[in-house]
This record gives C-alpha cells, sequence and structure tokens, in this order.
C-alpha cells in the first residue's frame, strides 16, 4: 500500500501537470490516504470548477466517479486519532521556523507516520520539505 495525498489523488481524475506518472503509479498498488483527504480532493475539483478548468457537467461527472470509487473501497481512508493530533502537535513544537507546513499538510504526515508507511507521495513542496521532520520520506514522480 502506498500513501497519496490530496494533491495526488486529485491527479486520478484531473489531467493536471505530471498526471501520467501519477496514474502509472497509482496502478501499481492500493492507495491510502488521512480521511481528512477525501474532503481536500472534493474542494480541489470545486477549486478548478470556480476557476472554470471544469465545466458544470464535467465537475458533476468528476464528482460522481470519486464518491463512486469511495464507494468501491478503491481508497484506504486513515481515520484520524488522539495519537495522530499529538504527533502533530509535538512534531509542531520543534519544527523548524524556516519550514511552512499547513495544519491539513500535518496531518497527512502525522497520520502517514502514525500508520506505519515509512514515505509519502505528494507534489507539494511544503509537505516534502517538513516530512524527514515526521520520520518519513517525501517523494514526487512528477518531473
Amino acid at each position: 500500500m502506498i500513501y497519496f495525498d490530496a494533491s495526488y489523488l486529485v491527479r486520478l481524475y484531473y489531467s493536471d501537470r505530471g498526471f501520467e506518472e501519477v496514474r502509472h503509479l497509482a496502478s501499481t498498488d492500493n492507495l491510502a490516504c488521512a480521511q481528512h483527504g477525501e474532503a481536500e480532493v472534493i474542494a480541489a475539483f470545486h477549486r478548478k470548477y470556480r476557476e472554470g478548468s471544469l465545466t458544470s457537467s464535467v465537475y458533476r461527472l468528476v464528482l460522481q466517479q470519486f464518491a463512486n470509487d469511495i464507494r468501491a473501497d478503491a481508497f484506504t481512508w486513515l481515520p484520524l486519532s488522539p495519537a495522530i493530533l499529538e504527533r502533530v502537535r509535538v512534531n509542531f513544537e520543534t519544527l523548524p521556523v524556516r519550514n511552512f507546513l499547513r495544519a491539513s499538510d500535518a496531518l497527512h504526515l502525522a497520520t502517514a507516520g502514525e500508520s506505519g508507511f515509512r514515505q509519502l507521495y505528494s507534489n507539494d513542496r511544503n509537505l516534502l520539505a517538513a516530512a524527514p521532520h515526521f520520520g518519513l520520506r517525501g517523494l514526487n514522480v512528477i518531473n
């Protein structure tokens, strides 16, 4: 099983830069993501709709396909827990001041680490830069 953050999951449905590499990687293993990643993906689809990258009809189709995939257990959604929130707190206490890290990205890192993953995939440079601080190897297959 491999861990994708929301930026990679979006590329399974939308042809952003690097989608071919992400889709190829996704075809090699089962996918896991923190539970809040589901909301992040839906919000990303809405942003693309709002910005005009998706028409109304395509937006609805993408949302429906994502919902179908969720119902078909295409993803393992890892629940948030007190241990994950504790890991976020502890890691922010010692996170170097130079690291910019959003709360949702810290949740991805803590969830992956707490769930036994040694690495995770993302193209978010801030998440990737903070990954070692959480004991993880951040990987990006997008060229």
